[in-house]
């Protein structure tokens, strides 16, 4: 057996065990219809609506959860923010700790971030499978807003 098999095949097992895991323990804690990141300081919604929203809708969408969060200042998040949500490790889909996040549906999600050098599209995380692409601003995504 050639070295680079070895580690390719140590590499696929050290994959394998892990694969069911979800966020270390204290990653987050959950409140009422909220969920507080410890590693980045962002409070997340927690359940997503059953609507889907265009961008400036999900927008508006945001800015108005406080009403039923709490507070003020919700907003979407941007693609970087999102992408610390997503959870690699996850052997099926929803790529997110189904725990802290429950009923996450796996599909795209908005971003505030424009997809550069467009006006018309904006950047979505895929729960699907982790990535990251663009979407018309006119098409329709789901929403989890961040504070």
């Amino acid at each position: 057996m050639n070295r680079l098999f070895m580690i390719a095949a140590v590499i696929l097992v050290a994959l394998t065990a892990t694969a069911d895991a979800s966020a270390p323990a204290g990653r987050y804690t959950v409140a009422t219809g909220t969920v507080y990141d410890t590693k980045t300081k962002l409070t997340w919604q927690q359940a997503v609506p059953s609507t889907t929203y265009a961008w400036a809708d999900a927008s508006t969408y945001c800015a108005g959860v406080g009403a039923t969060l709490g507070g003020s200042g919700w907003r979407l998040p941007t693609f970087r923010e999102l992408i610390t949500i997503v959870d690699f490790s996850q052997s099926t889909m929803p790529t997110i700790d189904t725990t802290a996040f429950p009923a996450t549906p796996a599909v795209n999600f908005w971003t505030l971030t424009p997809a550069p050098g467009s006006a018309t599209t904006a950047m979505h995380v895929s729960f699907g499978n982790g990535s990251v692409n663009t979407s018309a601003l006119s098409e329709v995504n789901a929403v989890r807003c961040v504070h």
